[in-house]
């Protein structure tokens, strides 16, 4: 999955290149979007986590996506933005989710004296980014600074955490207390081919009747950090 994550990232970004260079803008005109396809990768981490959880292994994302310009000025440098999109986000730590033959899901942190092959957290969700843009563009640049602060509400159409170790393989999908509705803050800075990306979950994973063994809720949020690039 994650081989071909990067082949689809490469690719889409062979082609970014060949487009920022080989499409005109038409200069008689005063007005202009930036209407974009978007595409990036992050490196993901938990905030706000139970005593003695960790990050554990490959934690890594990939999304893609449509936004519509919508200028709210004259020189069309000021916008709002709001489209679609999908991301797949993997996170590898330390809390071993199980689910018994009833149904019931239990939590447990990890001991760190004991080995495991795997334990990874998965989640594919689709978007809707909404977006405040601003931008040093001209009609006849497309080279320019760009900031955009956005909003991203999101469903989650699928999530797994699968656990291996040397006795056992655990996979748990559609994990009881997960929250499907995903709702995050997100922003992108950068100039020309290359943005920075930074997201943060604002509503935790899990709902308030995930607690673990121990007695901790598991109230953990996600934090996205990587790079994202802008396919006018």
């Amino acid at each position: 999955m994650i081989r071909f994550l990067l082949y689809t990232f490469f690719l889409l970004f062979s082609i970014y290149t060949i487009a920022q260079d080989s499409i005109p803008k038409f200069e008689g005109d005063s007005f202009y979007r930036e209407d974009q396809f978007y595409v990036g990768v992050s490196y993901n981490v938990f905030a706000i986590i139970p005593s003695g959880m960790n990050s554990e292994g490959i934690s890594a994302g990939f999304q893609f996506g449509f936004l519509r310009d919508f200028p709210v000025n004259k020189r069309c440098n000021l916008a709002f933005a709001i489209g679609a999109g999908f991301s797949f986000d993997q996170y590898g730590q330390n809390l071993k989710i199980n689910e018994d033959d009833l149904g019931n899901t239990s939590y447990s942190i990890i001991d760190p004296n004991q080995d495991f092959k795997r334990n990874r957290f998965r989640v594919s969700v689709i978007e809707a980014p909404i977006q405040l843009r601003w931008r040093s563009s001209t009609i006849t640049e497309y080279k320019f600074w760009r900031v955009y602060a956005g909003f991203r509400v999101g469903y989650t159409i699928w999530n797994q955490s699968s656990y291996k170790d040397t006795m056992e393989t655990i996979s748990v999908t559609d994990i009881s207390n997960y929250k499907k509705l995903r709702l995050g803050a997100s922003l992108s800075v950068g100039y020309n081919k290359f943005n920075l990306f930074a997201y943060y979950s604002l509503n935790p994973f899990f709902n308030e009747n995930a607690v673990t063994t121990d007695g901790q809720k598991i109230n953990f949020h996600g934090i996205k950090l990587g790079l994202i690039f802008y396919i006018l």
